[in-house]
């Protein structure tokens, strides 16, 4: 008896969560594709239903979600998402989080603490999730919680390439807000022509979070234009401090640039304050218009997170995407 021949076939489909939908819009623009249609409501109490209205057996699923607050409700319906896609026989299931949930939680600072951004990757793993893509984690080592292949992309270049076509003319000094981040700051001096570094030396107290004391800067900033960079601005404390710590020592302006716009209250109030010229970020997370200010710019992932897309699909590489320094 011989064996029947068939035709292997390949067939990207694009799903989407509920939190950020317009970000998925825009990454199905770039690939030139539609969002599967799916019927997808909560109950009174709070359970989550899902239904995908085409046939994805034997696709490429790519699931994008966001999480902005609730952010626990948005885990849930995007862990339901996969299930769904893997009893319905989705080839490959690969799941996007712009923005990796419980990522600050990475290791344990005391006993009897839990080590979250393991748990999530687990999660998603017993869900089903054959891939991860996600972009600018808290820390890289979290690429090894998840037991199989994580893309981690970088959204340096989006911000530096703003950065440079905006104030490439002047003296520039890359500051890094704490010290276990000089490493990130060297690469943004590399990518931005070779510029000197500094540093803000703080403190944390582990027993209250999102409180620090900015203490001193160590480098060079007076008399230049400072980029102040970090992963991510949740109420917003560390990354004004550490701008009223360089405009105190003789700074002549300060931009920041973060990845993930959280903003937690007050975290608006407090940057429209700051006397920073320029607040950039990009739309990992949707950011309302309520927390919008004159000050601020968002630059947009999806042209990133498309490209990704398509060398997942082709079996290309994504480090390519990065000169090789992903």
């Amino acid at each position: 008896m011989s064996p029947k021949s068939g035709t292997p076939k390949k067939n990207l489909m694009l799903f989407s969560g509920r939190s950020h939908v317009e970000l998925a819009e825009e990454v199905a623009k770039h690939l030139n594709v539609t969002i599967t249609p799916q019927t997808v409501h909560s109950f009174a109490n709070g359970e989550i239903y899902v239904r995908f209205q085409e046939s994805v057996r034997g696709s490429d699923a790519f699931l994008i979600q966001s999480y902005p607050p609730p952010i626990n409700e948005w885990i849930m319906e995007q862990l339901i998402m996969v299930d769904a896609l893997k009893r319905a026989s989705a080839k490959r299931i690969t799941v996007i989080m712009p923005f990796y949930p419980y990522s600050r939680q990475d290791k344990k600072h005391k006993g009897r603490e839990p080590i979250s951004a393991r748990l999530i990757a687990d999660l998603f793993k017993t869900a089903g999730a054959d891939r991860i893509m996600t972009v600018d984690l808290h820390t890289a080592q979290i690429q090894g919680f998840f037991d199989g292949p994580v893309d981690h992309l970088l959204a340096q270049t989006v911000l530096a390439d703003h950065i440079r076509e905006t104030y490439g003319g002047a003296d520039m000094t890359v500051v890094s807000p704490d010290s276990g981040r000089v490493r990130l700051a060297e690469k943004w001096a590399q990518q931005l022509g070779d510029r000197p570094i500094a540093f803000i030396h703080k403190t944390r107290d582990p027993d209250k979070p999102n409180q620090a004391v900015a203490n001193r800067v160590v480098g060079e900033v007076r008399g230049r234009l400072c980029v102040l960079i970090d992963d991510m601005i949740d109420t917003g404390g560390t990354i004004t401090k550490a701008a009223d710590a360089l405009l105190a020592e003789g700074a002549s302006d300060v931009v920041i640039a973060s990845t993930h716009g959280i903003l937690s209250d007050p975290a608006t109030e407090r940057l429209a304050n700051c006397k920073a010229r320029e607040v950039i970020i990009t739309n990992t997370l949707p950011i309302p218009e309520e927390k919008r200010f004159p000050g601020l710019t968002v630059l947009s992932i999806a042209p990133l997170l498309a490209r990704a897309i398509q060398e997942v699909f082709e079996d290309g590489s994504v480090t390519s995407l990065f000169d090789g320094s992903a």
